[in-house]
């Protein structure tokens, strides 16, 4: 199990600005002609978020690994509560489908996305992006220092993704006490599902 930290010298990094001295809204995507966009979760995204989940978790057949392809999606309970929380967003298209969402909690003073997700038809689109800056921008109202996220070493499109969106390895010095506890109880759910990690 990977733990990445996005951010430098303990801050997530600056985003370009417009010309005119404003930053840029990035909660969008761009899906062909059509632009998603990222709003708050609402409860009842709940069974929409399941499916997403569901979709994209399917991915995993590809790589071997059909236990975490046939993990159930969170329940709709702890769905609600990270929306009543506003701690969830939602990216969404012109008639308000969700193409995917992300969950977050903060571990260790730092902000950390427990999970996102994107529907496999849109990967690719920059909707991912979106959502981890618009988590970004939620760590930095709260004064959060990084982002933080664990995952998978082992699949192929996990950890040059998150690098690619400036994400990087943290060395075991810099993994706290809350982190260190995650990491724990994923890799041993993983060894219930007989993964190496």
């Amino acid at each position: 199990m990977l733990s990445l930290k996005r951010g430098c010298a303990g801050r997530p990094r600056p985003r370009p600005t417009t010309p005119g001295g404003g930053r840029p809204p990035r909660s969008r995507a761009m899906l062909g002609s059509m632009v998603i966009s990222v709003r708050r979760a609402r409860v009842e995204d709940g069974p929409a978020q399941q499916q997403i989940e569901i979709a994209a978790g399917k991915r995993f057949e590809e790589v071997e690994m059909s236990d975490v392809a046939g993990d159930e999606p969170p329940p709709l309970t702890l769905l609600a509560k990270y929306a009543n929380e506003g701690r969830a967003w939602t990216a969404v298209d012109g008639d308000d489908c969700l193409p995917g969402y992300v969950l977050v909690s903060t571990v260790d003073g730092r902000a950390h996305i427990d999970q996102v997700s994107v529907s496999p038809e849109v990967q690719g689109q920059g909707i991912g992006r979106a959502l981890i800056d618009q988590v970004a921008r939620w760590a930095l109202g709260l004064a959060l220092t990084a982002l933080t996220l664990t995952t998978f070493d082992s699949v192929l499109w996990n950890r040059p993704l998150y690098e690619h969106l400036g994400f990087r390895l943290l060395k075991v010095t810099e993994i706290g006490p809350e982190l260190q506890a995650l990491r724990k109880h994923e890799t041993a759910l993983a060894e219930v599902s007989g993964l190496a990690i």
